[in-house]
């Protein structure tokens, strides 16, 4: 039986208020680095440097969206995805990273909003989606202070132009990511390295977002306000004491560190003591300053991670031990294939009382995709999806809160260090020539909306 063709999945499933998008960021698709008055980022100044992408990729060009945005969204329209969830280029709208602000860039912003509004799909705008105007970083980024007033008087810019049409916001995208990957790991813009630096933007960012939220509310009253966090199954490679301990703390490292500041419950110090050196940043109001209640959650998971006590790695004594080394089935990105962990995810956020509403703003895997006779047959990305939405709906059967499902990605494109070589999208594109081509799981997709 051909799981693609009998899937029991229908959309009805899932109650007629539920939420279907696609997920897309400014800096992986948009290309068009420095038109129009837009100031560099910290990912165009990252990925000029020699070495720090896969075959030193680059994203001058990308997709191409910031000129074929509309062919895009027609696509969007034809498969019959009802919500689009993009980002805003800081940089593209406030060049140096504050006032002034560029009008082109205010004008293109408008027109995809208006020509979403026209078609009929739903916007929802991305506040920070990882690329921070490269002045601000000539000033710290996320380790200066001051960041928190920065984004600050961004975000009231956006909500300034964009909250006549625009309900549906989220305030930072992935904060473990890309203050791990940033500050701390240097694999990720802007190069940054060590716990300290790790420790400020974390604090920094967790105050940005909270205020970046509170600005919004009072801009846009009735405005959906959320903010997403990416969350991993965590489980110890062993039942030895050692292992369970090990895999605990890196549960509160990339599920908890974000979102327990936010919902008041402070940083989870206990559970990971290294988060006890954030107290030479933290300022007497802060605490209170970082809880706000947010319309809906968004949860971004992908895999799960299975985890062994190390006592050679500092700060969390533990490492993960790879799908390659365990023999599972993995996607171009060496992730696993788990599905189960999308279920998990959310039986663990459930637990927190002070989420009103949970949605999964990105899923989805990435593939070595080809285009034959003009099509392209990623058997494998649409049983992903499957698989996934057969978890989501066991636990909406079980009565847990999950209320929308948006897919990574729209378009294959620029996807960070790993470059051109892993491709997430519905939509095929030729990066030499810019061609679209629906891949079948796009087709598939469409269908089920349908």
């Amino acid at each position: 039986m051909n799981k693609v063709e009998n899937s029991f999945l229908n959309k009805n499933q899932f109650g007629e208020d539920f939420l279907w998008g696609v997920s897309t960021a400014a800096f992986q698709i948009e290309g068009a680095h420095d038109a129009d008055g837009k100031g560099s980022s910290i990912w165009d100044v990252f990925t000029s440097q020699k070495g720090k992408i896969k075959n030193d990729h680059h994203a001058v060009t990308a997709c191409d969206f910031y000129n074929s945005y509309q062919t895009d969204i027609d696509l969007i329209r034809e498969l019959n995805i009802p919500n689009f969830r993009f980002s805003i280029s800081w940089p593209r709208i406030m060049p140096t990273g504050v006032h002034p602000v560029n009008q082109a860039g205010i004008d293109y912003y408008n027109k995809i909003i208006d020509s979403l509004l026209e078609s009929g799909i739903e916007p929802w705008i991305t506040l920070y989606h990882w690329d921070l105007p490269h002045a601000l970083e000539l000033k710290g980024g996320w380790t200066n202070r001051e960041s928190v007033t920065w984004f600050s008087d961004y975000v009231a810019v956006c909500a300034h132009y964009f909250g006549d049409r625009v309900k549906n916001w989220m305030v930072i995208n992935e904060p473990s990511v890309f203050t791990g990957a940033g500050y701390f790991l240097g694999i990720h813009a802007p190069g940054k390295k060590g716990i300290s630096n790790y420790l400020k933007a974390m604090h920094h960012v967790t105050l940005a977002t909270a205020k970046g939220a509170k600005v919004l509310r009072n801009a846009i009253p009735d405005a959906n306000i959320g903010t997403t966090f990416s969350c991993t199954h965590i489980e110890p490679a062993t039942q030895n004491a050692k292992d369970i301990e090990a895999a605990k703390r890196v549960d509160t490292l990339l599920n908890r560190t974000f979102i327990e500041p936010i919902l008041g419950l402070g940083y989870p110090q206990k559970d990971l003591p290294v988060l006890k050196k954030l107290n030479n940043y933290i300022l007497e109001d802060d605490l209170n300053n970082l809880d706000f209640h947010f319309d809906f959650i968004g949860l971004q998971c992908y895999t799960r991670e299975v985890v062994k006590s190390s006592l050679l790695i500092p700060y969390i004594g533990a490492e993960l031990v790879s799908a390659d080394k365990r023999n599972v089935i993995s996607t171009e990105m060496g992730w696993e294939v788990y599905p189960p962990a999308l279920y998990h995810v959310l039986k663990k956020f459930n637990e927190y009382k002070g989420i009103k509403k949970i949605i999964i703003t990105e899923n989805g895997a990435a593939f070595a995709d080809t285009v034959t006779n003009g099509k392209v047959f990623d058997i494998k990305r649409t049983h992903y999806i499957q698989d996934h939405l057969e978890q989501i709906l066991k636990a909406k059967e079980e009565g847990l809160n999950v209320e929308g499902y948006f897919v990574w990605s729209l378009t294959d494109n620029f996807e960070w260090a790993e470059g051109y070589n892993a491709r997430f999208g519905l939509i095929h594109v030729d990066f030499n020539t810019q061609k679209r081509t629906i891949k079948n799981s796009g087709l598939w997709f469409k269908d089920f909306l349908s």
